[in-house]
Formats: C-alpha cells, structure tokens, sequence
C-alpha cells in the first residue's frame, strides 16, 4: 500500500533515527557507553533511555484521544504536519540545541541512574517499535486536526501530527548529544590508555 508522503516522511524520520542509533552504540563497549563527562551529564546509554521514557510518556498521552477520534470517526483530512506553533515547538527541539532552549528533563522522563548500554538500547528500540505502532494503527486519522494534553505542560494542547513530529525532532536532539559524549568518552579512555602506557614506561625504566 502506497503511503502518502507526510506519513512516508515520518517513517523515514524513525528509520533515520533508529539507524543512527544503531551506528551510536555499534563496537560501543559498555565503559564508554556508560562514561559520562561529570556528575550531572548524562553517558550515551542514559540518552537512549531517556528517550525511550519519553516515546512512552508521549505515546500514552496520544493514546486515548486518537482512540476516542476513530470511534468519532474523525477521518484523515489534511496532512499530519503541525499548525504554526507546533512547528515552533519542534524547531525547538532540533539540534544542535541552543542554550535558550536546553531544559533540564522532568523526573518522570529522567534516564534511570547508569543503565547498562544493552537494555537502553533494547528499551529505546522497544519504544521505537511502538512508535510505530501507534502510527500505523491511526495513520488513517485526521492526525493535524486531534488534540491531546501535552503530557509535562496540561494546559497545552498538541495535535497528533505535532506530538509525533516533536518524538521525531526530540530522538534527533539526543542522539547528537549521545554522539558529542561518544566522541568525548572515546577522547577520554584513548588519555586514560596513554596515560597507564606512560606510567609503566616510566616504572620499566
């Protein structure tokens, strides 16, 4: 079945995102993936489950009103794309993240404290794959035009189409931070290896 482009566009965005995130933690290693530059910073596998709570709280939020929608028969209508300001909430969202827009997670998405990189990974795939359920599932709803409670600010309203573009634009946003720590714990372990080299060099001599 042919889908239409917005909906094949927001495919894509997941396939992107799960790719990338399996090209972050290939050849990984569970030190680095659990290094972190100081108390306060999150490491490569508190990024992906991070993300992973956040799909769910998100998706559970969407849930009921896209159920309540086809029981109205609420049908496709326009395109899923959000309206002026749901496109401005997910700009914000993109990386690289300016300072104005960095905001420290609520507790209730907060990644859990030094997960092992396997299971945030298996927890980020598993929220993946319920992503995509719920696209599949009401692709056919009029996803632009149903609204829901944003989960962390009640007295906002989000349409579907937003919610899923802000998962997308959110997965983006962390996974570039995940690769700045990848970058840095790699930087950091290769000082750490020269270092002891150093160290018994100078203990042989």
């Amino acid at each position: 079945m042919d889908l239409a482009l917005d909906i094949k566009d927001l495919h894509d965005q997941l396939d992107a995102a799960e790719c990338d995130a399996r090209v972050l933690v290939a050849d990984l290693g569970e030190e680095r993936g659990c290094w972190s530059a100081r108390n306060g910073t999150w490491s490569v596998a508190e990024c992906l489950d991070h993300l992973a709570n956040a799909n769910r709280v998100y998706l559970d939020a969407m849930k009921e009103p896209a159920a309540k929608a086809r029981e109205q028969g609420r049908f496709r209508q326009e395109p899923a794309v959000p309206g002026f300001v749901g496109r401005w909430f997910v700009r914000t969202m993109e990386p690289p993240v300016k300072a104005l827009f960095r905001t420290k997670a609520q507790r209730i998405i907060q990644p859990c404290r030094a997960p092992a990189l396997a299971t945030a990974f298996a927890s980020f795939s598993a929220s993946h794959d319920e992503v995509r359920k719920f696209l599949c599932t009401y692709a056919d709803l009029d996803l632009a035009a149903v609204r829901f409670p944003n989960p962390f600010v009640r007295a906002v309203r989000f349409s579907l189409a937003t919610g899923l573009h802000v998962i997308t634009a959110h997965e983006r946003r962390h996974l570039w931070q995940a690769w700045r720590v990848r970058r840095a714990a790699e930087s950091s372990v290769a000082g750490l290896s020269r270092l002891k080299i150093a160290k018994a060099e100078l203990i042989r001599e």
